[in-house]
């Protein structure tokens, strides 16, 4: 299905043709590095945060194209950032979903399928951005906090729907004008002009996107400013401690950060689950010693494992083997199956 979204009416600050340019992304050069970074979430290696927190935004996904190729990139720089998801993304694609969650993203609502939510009924916007609420709770199990108006577009009904269900209109600082077209050069030059508590407007679809991030990372870094979350109290940029505007709170553990060569792998599998807690089994395939860090999330914990040597969330071994957690479900009950990510030590 293709969903084209107007980018011609005047006064609109944006639009996108989306899905009809995955073509396009999905043929961006593939960002080198992998997913494990030896910083906190939200903190860029080598930057003081002297100079604040920004936030790096991206609308419209999740995308087969080029989800993962972001996520790669900001997490080989230890950053973090916000995703705006379409209800009806997320639904597609929940893989994705937890994908953007496990990577420590603040996930906020950008309405079910993008219409101009100023020319609804409340009872259209309530739908809209209702059924996305539940997208999102069902993908990722978390409940964003903060809601993108498509085009930026607001009103009275738009604010108060979104106030009913919890949630921060909030909407940009700076416009990188990737939805139009712009070059990779043009959207490093545009997040140059970040400051302390700003966002910047990015898409999760151009390539164009895809191929600055690197740059606007290596940019932020030399300016001492770190990525951070929204808060759903001011609206501002903060630094990403899980609450706030945050749905997601980064890991409590970083990634291992590796140093070995060779390749490392890991799969995780659930098994027996009882009423507060449940089995889980991490494959792992590597060619030399590894860590594996799993993400316990949303009041989860590790009860116990086997099979490894474990300290905190983080877990080593060498070669192939397997290990297991029992992981509490905590209050909220929640049975989603925490992923790992491996490095080579």
């Amino acid at each position: 299905m293709t969903d084209t979204f107007a980018r011609t009416r005047p006064g609109h600050r944006r639009g996108r043709a989306l899905r009809g340019l995955l073509g396009t992304a999905a043929a961006a050069s593939l960002l080198a590095g992998g997913l494990a970074v030896a910083a906190p979430a939200g903190a860029i290696t080598g930057s003081s945060c002297s100079a604040g927190y920004v936030g790096l935004t991206f609308d419209d996904g999740p995308n087969a194209g080029t989800t993962n190729q972001i996520i790669s990139t900001l997490r080989q720089y230890g950053a973090t950032a916000t995703v705006f998801p379409t209800g009806q993304n997320a639904q597609n694609n929940a893989s994705l979903m937890q994908a953007y969650r496990n990577a420590g993203f603040q996930i906020g609502n950008h309405s079910w399928d993008h219409p101009h939510l100023v020319q609804q009924s409340q009872s259209q916007v309530q739908s809209q951005l209702s059924r996305t609420q539940q997208a999102i709770q069902q993908t990722a199990g978390v409940t964003p906090t903060v809601f993108r108006p498509p085009y930026g577009e607001t009103n009275a009904t738009v604010s108060s729907v979104a106030s009913s269900l919890g949630l921060r209109v909030v909407t940009w600082d700076v416009d990188s004008n990737d939805w139009n077209n712009a070059s990779a050069a043009s959207i490093r030059q545009a997040a140059a002009r970040l400051t302390n508590g700003q966002t910047i407007l990015m898409h999760d679809w151009p390539a164009a996107t895809v191929q600055a991030l690197p740059g606007i990372l290596q940019d932020l870094r030399s300016r001492n400013l770190c990525t951070g979350h929204i808060s759903s109290g001011t609206g501002r940029v903060v630094a990403p401690s899980g609450s706030g505007g945050g749905t997601t709170p980064p890991p409590t553990t970083p990634p291992p950060t590796g140093g070995g060569t060779g390749t490392c792998s890991v799969t995780a599998t659930k098994g027996q689950e009882w009423g507060d807690r449940f089995n889980v089994t991490y494959n792992v395939s590597a060619s030399a010693g590894w860590s594996v860090t799993v993400y316990p999330t949303n009041g989860q914990s590790i009860q116990s494992s086997w099979s490894a040597t474990r300290s905190g969330t983080t877990f080593t071994g060498s070669g192939t083997a397997s290990f297991g957690v029992t992981f509490y479900k905590g209050s909220s009950n929640n049975g989603y199956t925490p992923t790992g990510v491996c490095s080579v030590r």
